[in-house]
């Protein structure tokens, strides 16, 4: 927890109404942070649900990050502000998860590409200018964006947009090689959510800790990090 007589730090999360988002804003709040956390349209979420019980260290915005002007009003809204930590967590699955690409619409090929790969970028380098001079920067990365781990195929369309995020982080981190911020791309593995499924092997409550500790063992540490939940460096 932190000492009271300090200021808190604090947290800009893109992507907490449900699901790793969600958790990772009630994680932050148990150890002691501030978080401003966002939420695609005006219905009531889990995280406002959260935000009563945190009054005055939770609050909630309204973000679609598919849409630029929603960024840059967001930025307006918390002009005034400073974070330790701006996090996009914001990501989807393609609707027909074994399709090849010869079998991808064009309409969904294009959603989950905004949504995976362009959304969160756009958000990060808007948004950067609301993260203090040495903050960590961080993106919701996967392990399956990992061009050189690929040996199984399948999931064409989201290790695509995983692998798309990546390389657009690895552009943003060459054009501001030198600056003092953190920059992590980070790879939670499978976790039994909405997006992950009844299969995937490991809970939230098994995973959150050690989400939240790659974050606060990263800040600090300036240049790009490619890293799964565990701290160990994911193969390009």
């Amino acid at each position: 927890m932190n000492d009271p007589t300090q200021p808190c730090a604090s947290m800009l999360l893109i992507g907490a109404s449900r699901g790793i988002g969600h958790a990772m804003a009630a994680e932050f709040l148990r150890r002691g942070w501030e978080v401003v956390g966002t939420v695609r349209g005006q219905g009531r979420t889990p995280l406002h649900d959260l935000a009563d019980t945190h009054p005055g260290r939770l609050e909630v915005e309204s973000l679609d990050i598919t849409q630029a002007g929603q960024i840059l009003a967001l930025r307006e809204r918390l002009a005034q502000r400073r974070f330790d930590v701006l996090f996009v967590n914001a990501g989807t699955a393609n609707r027909e998860r074994d399709h090849t690409m010869a079998q991808v619409r064009d309409e969904e090929f294009a959603r989950v590409m905004a949504t995976n790969a362009l959304g969160p970028m756009r958000a990060l380098e808007i948004l950067g200018a609301l993260l203090g001079p040495a903050g960590l920067a961080g993106v919701m990365s996967s392990g399956q964006g990992s061009v050189a781990n690929n040996e199984q195929g399948g999931r064409d369309l989201y290790r695509a947009s995983k692998a798309a995020l990546n390389m657009l982080m690895r552009c943003h981190a060459a054009r501001h090689a030198g600056s003092p911020r953190s920059l992590l791309l980070l790879a939670p593995g499978w976790i039994r959510t909405e997006l992950g499924g009844g299969d995937a092997p490991f809970t939230l409550e098994q995973t959150l800790p050690d989400i939240a500790q790659r974050i606060l063992d990263t800040r600090g540490k300036p240049g790009l990090h490619y890293l799964d939940r565990m701290g160990r460096t994911v193969p390009w």
